[in-house]
């Protein structure tokens, strides 16, 4: 048996993700993988020809992949961070950075400015945000709008001030301000989101009931040397979660999808 993971999520968050891996490959009893998606979730050939067992996927694409191709893929645990922001619950949020020196105090204060975002398929770098111009009511707010690629790149625009704001998952900025802690000196949060249900783990139900309970039980129960990964990310534990957790992103793309007010 070989057994094919994939992460879609921000490159610092990798190593943590073939920590999993590898762990899951010695629970099961087999060489286990992973890769790097290089494309959208939308867009992957992977995840149509079934050929993945598990990824490490934005709530967003999987809800929306969810519509295209129901029951293939079932959510089975997220990360809980140990910050106290996080509830104790698998939550995460999208700050809104700009520089530290700029003159920004307030979301409003940002209109006509210029804003950069990771990804258009992004929760938390574009959805969330578009999600947030809805209470400001205005057809046009920012007055330029660039994609970066990146959450890293667009935290380092805003410092280098090639944007005046982004969008950034919490979990993702936390992690880089702890590998690079020289950039917190330069970026300032503004305002966080409403609480977002976490990226979760999500399995193939082609595995079968047996399999995908025992992998739910192994991340729920982890061995020292997944626990001690999970401590060097600042993760409490995993908690179980379900396809139906994430309704609330799905609810929220819809309606943003169909506002004159949240574009970017």
């Amino acid at each position: 048996m070989s057994f094919h993971a994939i992460s879609y999520l921000a490159p610092n968050w990798l190593e943590f993700y073939q920590a999993v891996t590898l762990y899951l490959g010695r629970v099961l009893g087999c060489q286990a993988d992973l890769m790097v998606g290089e494309c959208d979730p939308l867009k992957d050939s992977r995840l149509y020809e079934d050929a993945i067992d598990l990824a490490f996927i934005c709530g967003l694409p999987f809800v929306r992949y969810g519509r295209i191709r129901p029951r293939q893929f079932s959510a089975i645990a997220a990360p809980v961070m140990q910050a106290e922001r996080y509830q104790n619950t698998p939550i995460y949020f999208s700050d809104i950075i700009v520089h530290a020196e700029s003159s920004f105090q307030t979301f409003s204060d940002l209109a006509n400015s210029t804003v950069c975002y990771n990804d258009p398929g992004s929760n938390s770098g574009y959805y969330l945000l578009r999600d947030r111009l809805l209470q400001e009511q205005r057809p046009q707010f920012f007055k330029h709008a660039i994609q970066s690629g990146s959450h890293q790149r667009s935290i380092r625009w805003v410092i280098e001030r090639k944007a005046d704001c982004a969008a950034i998952d919490s979990t993702v900025l936390e992690r880089e301000f702890r590998v690079f802690p020289e950039l917190a000196h330069h970026v300032k949060i503004i305002e966080s989101s409403r609480a977002c249900p976490m990226p979760p783990i999500v399995v193939a139900t082609h595995l079968g009931d047996p399999v995908i309970e025992k992998i739910q039980s192994a991340l729920l129960h982890p061995d020292s040397e997944l626990s001690a990964a999970m401590t060097a990310m600042q993760i409490q534990r995993f908690a179980a979660v379900t396809t139906e957790d994430y309704a609330a992103i799905a609810d929220l793309y819809d309606d943003v999808t169909n506002s004159c007010f949240s574009q970017l």
